[in-house]
């Protein structure tokens, strides 16, 4: 029973991942409700607006695991309302704040998390960095310099270099689809036979593009579950 708030007041820094392919997976595959209030069609599971936090609350303390995945235009009104609601934000195990090597999103996360322990008052074990968009070859503290300098100074939350999804072309080719890695790594189709037998060569290539999918997908769910285990311990 676990239940996560994936937050930053900054778009774009891979909230959506990490809640349908990171943590709701490895969390027995939890609800993953959406509040959002911005293209909110475009998600999957339950989507909330900000301003219903009364019944996101009862939502929450009603399922056994709960991954809500907090839209850059509801973060601001959330973190008001939470703290209008005194204690909601025992309502989470964990706080998941994703960021990318990006200066304008590295400064929102800074934000995000000072609202959460500042502000709020969520401790310090409870507060967790994901990094993402990683180029594994290059050094953690070169892409994400304004974060480390922060941890090194405010230490209100817990950063490790492990906690990370590497960027991958796979995570485009699933944007915007109901897909998840799960799903290729669980389809046993033998393409391969199929593309010996597509005839035309549009089909062979929808099909080839499947096979490089899954093959992808093998690499992805490896290095996904290093980051959880970093992400959770």
């Amino acid at each position: 029973m676990t239940k996560i708030a994936v937050i930053n007041f900054s778009g774009n820094v891979g909230k959506s991942l990490a809640s349908r392919h990171l943590l709701a997976p490895r969390l027995g595959n939890a609800t993953v409700i959406a509040v959002e209030t911005i293209n909110a069609d475009d998600n999957d599971g339950m989507q909330m607006r900000g301003n219903e936090f009364g019944a996101l609350q009862e939502n929450i303390m009603s399922l056994d695991s709960v991954v809500v995945d907090v839209g850059a235009s509801n973060v601001e009104e959330l973190v008001s309302r939470m703290k209008s609601y005194q204690g909601s934000h025992e309502d989470f195990d964990f706080f998941v704040v994703p960021t990318v090597p990006d200066a304008k999103q590295e400064r929102d996360t800074i934000s995000t998390i000072e609202a959460l322990s500042d502000d709020i008052g969520v401790e310090r074990e409870r507060i967790r960095v994901l990094l993402n968009r990683v180029d594994p070859r290059d050094s953690m503290e070169r892409m994400f310099p304004m974060l480390f300098k922060f941890h090194a100074s405010h230490r209100g939350f817990i950063l490790r270099e492990e906690a990370a999804i590497h960027e991958n072309e796979l995570f485009g080719k699933l944007a915007n689809s109901a897909t998840t890695i799960g799903d290729l790594l669980d389809d046993t189709t033998d393409y391969k036979a199929m593309i010996r037998d597509a005839q035309s060569p549009q089909e062979k290539t929808e099909l080839a593009r499947k096979v490089s999918m899954r093959r992808l997908a093998v690499g992805v769910q490896a290095q996904l579950d290093v980051a959880f285990a970093a992400l959770m311990r």
